[in-house]
Formats: structure tokens, sequence, C-alpha cells
């Protein structure tokens, strides 16, 4: 079983964080642990882009930013994944500099030292070249970098199947056995 956390940053894309979490939940029984981080600046985001606190209902276990007392704060609390979504620029510029100035920025670092998965659900655009050599360095340290760049081969038709399909991919990237769209099949 295994320790997954959720880490919810201030950038535009609260559905993508929502549907994950919705779809982890959905799955429990492939997971042991999970757990959820998220900025104030992310409450503000998701209450304008959702229109409503339902991280408050979720029932998954949350962390304050300055809690370094979790326990994927640190190596031995053997969280296996780490999923950055959505990720601000500002928050891959820190964990890209080695900045641990939150449990966010700690995690990512802990997971990157103990060559475990980070995936960061960057959503920005354009990039500017700050941008493209941080995803670089995050990408050399071993982290995944998935663009919230959703896919229409499965000819989405509501804005949640949409998110879906960024968040389908982050999933597959978490290595968790979800049903989506499979091309060619």
């Amino acid at each position: 079983m295994r320790r997954i956390a959720i880490a919810i940053t201030g950038a535009s894309g609260s559905i993508y964080a929502a549907n994950c979490i919705n779809k982890l939940l959905a799955i429990k029984g492939q997971w042991e642990e999970l757990s959820v981080v998220m900025t104030e600046n992310a409450k503000e985001v998701w209450k304008t882009e959702l229109n409503n606190d339902s991280w408050k209902d979720l029932p998954v276990k949350f962390y304050s930013t300055t809690d370094f007392s979790a326990p994927f704060a640190s190596g031995s609390g053997r969280y296996e994944t780490m999923i950055i979504i959505p990720c601000s620029m500002g928050t891959l510029g820190r964990i890209a500099s080695g900045v641990s100035n939150d449990l966010i920025t700690r995690a990512a670092d802990v997971v990157l030292k103990e060559r475990r998965k980070l995936i960061c659900v960057v959503r920005e655009t354009p990039y500017s070249l700050i941008h493209i050599r941080n995803m670089e360095s995050i990408t050399l340290a071993g982290g995944i970098i998935c663009p919230a760049t959703p896919s229409f081969y499965s000819q989405p038709k509501t804005i949640d199947e949409v998110a879906n399909t960024v968040v389908d991919r982050v999933l597959d990237l978490a290595g968790f056995d979800i049903k989506s769209f499979r091309w060619g099949k």
C-alpha cells in the first residue's frame, strides 16, 4: 500500500486538485494514506474558481504549510509519491532552487532526495525562460513535470471531463490503476 502527499498551491486550476483527490478517494484500495497540504492562496483560488470551500469536507488528513512535523516532511515517513496540483511557478522555482521554506517545498525536497516520485502539475502560460530552466532542474533531479494541458482524444463534453484528461494522466504517472481513455483501444 502506498502513501501519497498532495500539495495544492495558489495557481489557477483548483478543478485539477479537486478531481485528483476525488479520483484517489474512489480508488482507496490502492493506497494506505492520503495527506494534503494546501496554501492559503490555494484556498482563495478554490473559492473563486469552484465557488465553494468543499476542500473542508474531503475525508483526508490536511496539514498546514508550516507543519514540519507532518510525516511526509521526512524521508522516514516513506511517502512514495507527491503530486503538486496545481503547481505555481513560485513553488516550482523554490523547489528547483532547493529552498525549503514551507511544508510543500520541504516535502518536495524530501521526495527528490529519496529518489521517489514527484509530479508537478504546472499551470502557467506562456512559460518564461526562468520557468523552463526550473522545469529542467526538477526534471534532472528526478521529478516529473506534467503541464496541465488537457487532451481531446476522448472527446470530452464537460469541463470536468476536460480536467480529468489531465488528472487521469497524473494518476497514470503516479502508477495507479485507473480507467481512462487509452489511445488505440
